[in-house]
């Protein structure tokens, strides 16, 4: 009888745990082929032993009777673990390629180390590792493990859809979704904001155009002075901004958000923008109001300069500054440009290469001005004592060469704008047949700069042209 060229009970008990237990232990895992051949050897060795038997066990020698007898105990112990290597999932896997017509071996690949016919077997080496240390057993169990954690491919799946990828969907964040970038409303929030009046459609409001006046009185008994004032009005028409937007009832029924809301709150900062636009520069045509740069009576400061510098524009700040000293005898509250303006201002050094504007962190000492922090719709800094502001509603196409900006220098609480509430309609009527929802967004205003005129300075020239960094 021929000895067993793979493991003895004991060595059994060693590999696979004590029987029905429901797992068996691979150190490590034996793939789909090693599984397969543990029970095709206890088929073959089942086969010798009926052979054996057929012989007669008084014609064996003692050693092949001690033989015979561990071989049995190696086919009752692989007859324990049957079913549980027969459910192994290298089995099934096995089961499943052979069900499919396909084979475990990967075309224009090296032969693995435990292939069928291979010189070796995993368990063989296993036992031969652990128990003898034998390091060329261990080597091949070391490659066995790489070949059935890296070499093993069957099909190469992607994130492209159509190769696998329409399992790895999209993660759609609804709720970080990305309004708009609108400009808002600087000069707007900067002014004198009041509510508009109900049941007109213009404001006017009266002005006292030349007034009394008092004088030394000559002697006792002589005459007092005495002039007569004379009154004008200024009259702010009432007009209206609105935007709408047709949706399908199905994107707003639909929709995982409340699309209606987002649709709404884009309306609602664009007219925020519009307002501000209106009170910088509405053209009072007879839809729009009098902006800033249409009023008339206000200070104009001219800077006229082929190649301008923020030294030589600092002056003609100062000379804006004081025109409103000296037309409205109070201070101005506030600058207004451009943001590319501000930033040349930035920009701008000295003959020893440092800032003109310079930051507090750096202990200012008789700086042009001190930049703050950065904002949107607040103070960005200081000129001349006064917060700057910037506003990108501002225009950059003036001039005859259609890119200069202008800088405003104003008292903003002389100039007053009336607001009506936001009024917000969902209109389903309009688009019934289509099933088109309108959404629809408007307000009234009413604006003027001309109560006090000379509140404002407007900055303006050659001088003012493209920046350049």
């Amino acid at each position: 009888m021929k000895q067993s060229p793979l493991l003895s009970a004991a060595e059994l008990r060693e590999v696979f745990g004590a029987p029905g237990s429901g797992e068996i232990h691979n150190h490590p895992r034996p793939g789909p082929l090693v599984a397969a051949q543990a029970l095709e050897h206890r088929n073959a060795m089942r086969e010798l032993l009926d052979a054996a038997e057929a012989r007669g066990s008084d014609t064996m020698l003692a050693s092949e009777q001690r033989s015979f007898e561990q071989s049995k105990q190696v086919v009752d112990m692989l007859a324990v673990y049957e079913s549980e290597l027969a459910d192994s999932p290298e089995v099934r896997s096995g089961r499943a390629f052979a069900a499919a017509g396909l084979s475990h071996v990967r075309v224009g690949r090296e032969a693995r180390t435990y292939d069928r016919g291979a010189p070796h077997g995993y368990f063989h080496d296993l036992v031969s590792a652990q128990v003898s240390g034998d390091l060329e057993a261990r080597g091949r169990l070391e490659q066995h493990g790489r070949e059935i954690n890296t070499d093993v491919e069957y099909r190469d799946l992607t994130r492209v859809d159509g190769a696998g990828g329409y399992f790895v969907p999209p993660k759609w964040l609804m709720e970080l979704y990305a309004p708009l970038a609108r400009a808002g409303r600087p000069t707007a929030n900067l002014v004198t904001n009041l509510p508009l009046p109900s049941g007109t459609d213009s404001i006017s409001i009266p002005l006292i155009a030349t007034g009394t006046s008092t004088a030394i009185q000559t002697a006792d008994n002589a005459a007092v002075q005495e002039t007569d004032l004379s009154d004008s009005s200024v009259a702010a028409g009432v007009k209206t901004i609105a935007g709408q937007q047709d949706v399908a009832i199905q994107a707003i029924e639909q929709s995982p958000i409340q699309f209606d809301e987002i649709i709404f709150a884009d309306l609602m900062a664009d007219l925020a923008t519009k307002v501000d636009v209106q009170v910088l520069s509405g053209s009072n045509s007879s839809n729009q109001v009098k902006g800033i740069f249409t009023a008339t009576g206000t200070n104009a400061v001219t800077y006229t300069d082929a190649s301008p510098t923020v030294g030589e524009l600092y002056s003609k700040l100062a000379d804006a500054v004081q025109q409103i000293h000296t037309g409205r005898y109070m201070a101005p509250n506030v600058i207004v440009m451009h943001p590319r303006r501000w930033a040349w201002f930035l920009a701008a050094l000295d003959t020893s290469s440092r800032p003109l504007v310079v930051p507090y962190a750096q202990g200012p000492n008789n700086a042009l001005g001190t930049p703050g922090a950065p904002a949107a719709e607040g103070a960005v800094g200081t000129l001349m004592g006064l917060p700057v502001v910037t506003d990108p509603s501002i225009p950059i196409n003036g001039g005859v060469g259609t890119n200069q900006d202008q800088i405003l220098v104003m008292r903003a609480s002389d100039t007053l704008l009336w607001e009506s509430p936001v009024k917000t309609r969902l209109l389903p009527d309009i688009g019934s047949g289509t099933l088109t929802l309108r959404l629809q967004v408007y307000q009234y205003i009413a604006m003027t700069a001309e109560r006090y005129p000379k509140s404002i300075s407007i900055l303006s020239g050659t001088g003012l042209t493209s920046p350049v960094f």
